[in-house]
């Protein structure tokens, strides 16, 4: 499937669902908190995309993905199935969005602390934000899709943290997924070359401990295989002529 660049009908379009999918976020912050379980997260986000944006959940029924959002709380990398869990104090959630809206994917997460976090949990969550940061600073036309892995790997690996190399970011529009696969790792110059117009996402997987991961048994979560803590932010990101815009950053919004 060849890489789809936008026109500027459809980069509007995917301007209205990243910002949607952003204010979710947004909407579901105050939510966070000790004693809520990620299933009543995973309705509120829902009634919230349906009833007032008037958007469609892209995970739900997605390869079978039952519910609105993902909920990866701690060690669970992504993927994770909002359910019966309940949120404690101390702990880490990757709450992730992506919204359907005129036909067209809007697709971000975030690290939200519930109560106070560890030193540990709160030097992870900051430099995966860092990794993210430095990954979209790589975007520009004429670069190489490896730039951005390689800014991402160098700054995690420099503090001691890994980078999850089996799940990466992905082009992105009328598709949930579509190409090219962005990795998190590699090495500068190498791989695709950036073009303007080219919409995808940067979402790196950080952990505290090594990068080896795996699949637990219902097919969806992810896990790290030491039980170290694991982080992860993401934006939708566009290719201008000039360098990237950032299509879900709320316009009061930092990176």
């Amino acid at each position: 499937m060849p890489v789809s660049l936008k026109t500027p009908d459809e980069i509007e379009k995917m301007w209205v669902a990243g910002r949607l999918a952003a204010e979710v976020l947004q909407m579901i912050a105050p939510h966070v908190e000790a004693g809520v379980t990620t299933g009543e997260l995973d309705r509120i986000c829902h009634d919230y995309i349906v009833d007032v944006q008037q958007a469609i959940p892209a995970p739900l029924n997605y390869k079978g993905f039952p519910k609105s959002i993902c909920t990866s709380v701690n060690h669970q990398v992504c993927h994770g199935i909002p359910g019966d869990k309940v949120l404690k104090k101390g702990d880490i959630i990757n709450i992730d969005i992506t919204v359907i809206k005129d036909g067209y994917h809007g697709d971000t997460s975030k690290m939200f602390f519930v109560g106070q976090p560890s030193v540990q949990a709160e030097r992870l969550v900051r430099l995966s934000h860092e990794c993210m940061v430095k990954g979209i600073e790589a975007v520009r036309p004429g670069g190489r899709l490896g730039d951005i892995g390689h800014a991402i790997q160098q700054h995690a690996e420099a503090h001691d943290l890994s980078v999850v190399r089996e799940y990466c970011g992905h082009g992105i529009g009328r598709e949930f997924h579509e190409e090219p696969q962005v990795l998190h790792y590699g090495r500068p110059g190498t791989g695709m070359e950036l073009r303007a117009g080219m919409t995808f996402t940067v979402e790196p997987m950080i952990n505290a401990g090594r990068k080896e991961v795996k699949l637990l048994a219902d097919n969806w979560t992810v896990v790290t295989r030491d039980h170290s803590l694991s982080a992860q932010w993401e934006h939708t990101v566009l290719v201008t002529d000039t360098g990237v815009e950032i299509l879900t950053r709320l316009p009061h919004d930092t990176v």
